[in-house]
């Protein structure tokens, strides 16, 4: 790990964020922070919806405008942490909570590729989903909140280490 945060940090992007000065930072960090919400605010609603609440409100309902948020957001949120993270990578090399971010991360990336290939979620734009299936949604979307808290929470704690 520590040779690729060496190679990031060294890199032209790494360099970049480095040299164009506090402004460059500031503002890259503001665009993360906004990515980072949107694909939070966006997850927690479909979660909690998968979870049970709201459920007078059609799945659907839900999902159209939440899923493309989130991609969106998560998107934003990546390519700004990169840019943040090149700033000074070898920094947090030994850096416990990297080491929890990235695979909450993974696993979060893994649970909507699980969640997106089910039965259940290719199905509930068509038909009243079967209480069996609504709980395997629950499951994936409680998954899914544990998973991104667990990311945005470390995250956030990479910081302060």
């Amino acid at each position: 790990m520590h040779e690729f945060l060496a190679w990031l940090e060294g890199s032209a992007l790494g360099h970049l964020m480095r040299e164009s000065g506090v402004w460059t930072y500031g503002c890259v960090n503001l665009v993360h922070i906004l990515g980072v919400a949107s694909l939070f605010g966006a997850v927690l609603v479909l979660d909690l919806r998968l979870l049970g609440l709201w459920r007078k409100v059609a799945l659907p309902a839900i999902t159209e405008p939440t899923v493309p948020i989130a991609a969106t957001g998560f998107i934003i949120a990546a390519i700004s942490g990169v840019c943040l993270l090149a700033t000074k990578a070898t920094e947090y090399a030994g850096n416990p909570f990297l080491y929890i971010k990235f695979p909450a991360i993974g696993l979060g990336l893994l649970n909507v590729a699980a969640l997106s290939s089910s039965s259940a979620w290719k199905q509930h734009k068509m038909r009243e989903l079967s209480s069996r299936e609504r709980s395997k949604l629950a499951l994936m979307g409680g998954i899914s909140l544990f998973c991104w808290l667990t990311a945005i929470t470390t995250g956030r704690m990479i910081g302060y280490w």
